[in-house]
């Protein structure tokens, strides 16, 4: 591809030029159509193209593109107040940016300034972004280990076990950051009572609790709010990929007295809050909380994950199905690479998460017959590599 003569090395590429999309299809540069179950990593959660963010987008570029926060503006509080009206009980303050690693890295310094402490704990198999300071929560070490020294006092346990968080834990530690549903760590899904217990621990060691809701939020798991399936309110949450339908966008969300801990001009972003992000940011959720599309992700994910765990007891070459709501994983025994690029040459773009995990990412406007026409193609390609490698149910 003639993109690669100009473009940085650091992306692992799909051999597929996109040029179009609408709802949960694409178009590549021939005009072939492809079912996305990628979604940009999950960005295209509202669908491509939603009417609603090209509508607002259209009307905010001929108003101002540009209002740095030392400025008010309209289109700005016009999505705070939305985003306020649905956000989880008590966070009641917004940092607004253009990325999930941006999030992070401010809910870092947020928790550091506010406890006046500065070690962490995170997960195994965490991913919080390639920043420094995310990456410094960041578990895998194929992206750490170049790069260290990074942040001090660090610390890395289980995802699950609460007995060996609570081992981890003096008078050192400023906060735990977790993903409520790990993402690029193998769509994990904690134990039931997981979360409330990490919450007990944050509430009786005066920790705060972080939430990294980058991938799993805004509807993803068929509630508005991962942290939602399991009643557990954080401390801080970072948002960002969908929340302005495809416009680069990031927020920490905080109670109040955490987020007052920063001081004028100890954090900021030139871009952070633009009115055109402001502007698609509002409308995305606008269609995520008027048009049904949480219900439909939970909806469409059981029948999805149905389907999935169907296929898994026709063949043998699949380990595991998880997931909640249209966030889901399946589990092979061997590397995925050669399953995710047959799924293109049948139609269908598919994400990895690690070596050996399809992830699946699709729009939440996504419906029964599309599900069903997913489920068939992969059926086909988890046949063919079964084939491939002479394996048979």
């Amino acid at each position: 591809m003639e993109e690669d003569n100009y473009l940085a090395n650091v992306y692992q590429r799909f051999p597929v030029e996109i040029v179009r999309g609408k709802g949960a299809k694409v178009w590549d540069i021939n005009g072939r159509e492809y079912i996305d179950c990628m979604a940009g990593y999950g960005v295209a959660i509202v669908g491509h193209c939603n009417d609603r963010v090209i509508n607002a987008i259209k009307e905010q570029v001929e108003k101002l593109l540009i209002c740095h926060p030392s400025c008010y503006n309209d289109t700005r509080l016009k999505f705070l107040k939305k985003l306020m009206s649905v956000a989880p009980n008590g966070l009641d303050r917004v940092f607004l940016c253009n990325s999930g690693a941006e999030a992070i890295e401010a809910s870092i310094k947020i928790a550091r300034k506010y406890k006046g402490k500065h070690g962490m704990i995170a997960m195994v198999s965490s991913f919080h972004g390639k920043t420094m300071g995310a990456l410094s929560l960041t578990y895998a070490p194929k992206y750490r280990k170049s790069f260290e020294p990074l942040l001090n006092n660090i610390r890395f346990v289980p995802f699950g076990s609460i007995d060996k968080l609570e081992e981890s834990i003096d008078d050192s530690i400023a906060a735990i950051v977790i993903e409520p549903i790990q993402g690029e760590g193998g769509i994990n899904v904690p134990p039931d009572d997981y979360l409330p217990n990490v919450r007990r621990l944050c509430d009786k060691h005066g920790i705060l609790l972080i939430f990294d809701e980058i991938q799993a939020g805004l509807g993803r798991t068929g509630k508005l709010w991962a942290g939602e399936n399991w009643n557990v309110v954080p401390d801080i949450m970072c948002l960002a990929k969908g929340i302005a339908g495809g416009v680069p966008m990031g927020a920490v969300l905080a109670k109040h007295q955490f987020m007052d801990a920063l001081s004028i001009g100890e954090h900021s972003s030139t871009f952070g809050g633009n009115p055109l992000a402001s502007a698609a940011g509002y409308a995305t959720l606008e269609a995520l909380t008027s048009d049904g599309l949480v219900d439909n992700a939970y909806k469409m994910g059981r029948i999805f994950k149905d389907g999935l765990l169907s296929i898994k007891e026709r063949h043998k070459i699949i380990r595991d199905v998880r997931g909640l709501g249209l966030m889901l994983g399946i589990e092979l025994r061997f590397d995925v690479k050669d399953v995710l690029l047959d799924g293109i040459e049948h139609n269908l773009l598919m994400l990895y998460s690690g070596k050996n995990v399809i992830r699946l990412l699709p729009p939440l406007v996504i419906d029964e017959s599309i599900v069903s026409n997913v489920l068939k193609t992969i059926e086909i390609v988890i046949e063919r590599e079964e084939k491939r490698r002479n394996i048979y149910g």
